[in-house]
């Protein structure tokens, strides 16, 4: 299964700067389907201005771009969607803020939650973490391949494993039922942002 937002996110934070900007600008050119911003605790002019550059970056590619937490951000750089955690606004809020064409992920790690965020209107699910990551503090534990391919077979919109991904375990993922997969380190802090790119996007060719 493909999904309409690529099987490929790349995720960046918006204080990185310019060299974030230009990870994300290989990124796009070796073919990223989505690009999906994160503040990690920098000012609302920040992650707007940054965001508004990923945008530019994105709509001249034809690439998704995604704002993590913000739907407010996200509307006002004209971003294609909202990536949503448990701490946010909640989904079916965020859905009338954003209308419909608006693509909203949510975020689960178990079956249950995986069917209430797609009962509020969740266009996909970010799932995990799959495997053990040091990108992100305070993280719950891993849930493993197991673990995302019991939240794919409860729910019929896109799954996208995040945590721990590597081009080496993206064959085991999709096998599990996952769509597609979401990196950070994997790309953002390769020594060839491109070149790992496309790594990945060769290895999900090949699982299909």
């Amino acid at each position: 299964m493909t999904s309409p937002l690529g099987q490929l996110h790349v995720l960046t934070d918006a204080d990185g700067g310019p060299a974030a900007l230009a990870a994300i600008a290989a990124a796009v050119a070796a073919g990223a389907p989505v690009v999906q911003v994160r503040a990690k605790g920098c000012s609302d002019r920040v992650l707007h201005d940054f965001a508004r550059a990923v945008v530019e970056l994105c709509r001249s590619a034809g690439t998704t771009c995604l704002v993590n937490d913000r739907v407010d951000v996200a509307l006002a750089v004209g971003a294609d969607g909202t990536h949503l955690g448990a701490g946010d606004l909640p989904l079916a809020a965020a859905r009338r803020v954003a209308g419909p064409g608006h693509l909203l992920g949510g975020t689960a790690r178990d079956p249950e939650l995986a069917r209430q965020l797609v009962a509020e209107g969740a266009d996909y699910l970010g799932v995990g973490p799959a495997f053990a990551t040091t990108t992100k503090t305070g993280l719950p534990d891993p849930i493993g391949v197991a673990g995302v391919g019991a939240v794919a077979a409860a729910v019929p919109v896109p799954v996208i494993a995040i945590g721990g991904v590597t081009a080496a375990r993206v064959g085991e993922l999709l096998a599990a039922g996952a769509t597609g997969v979401a990196v950070v380190g994997a790309v953002t802090a390769a020594a060839d942002p491109g070149a790992a790119t496309a790594e990945l996007l060769r290895a999900l060719a090949d699982a299909r």
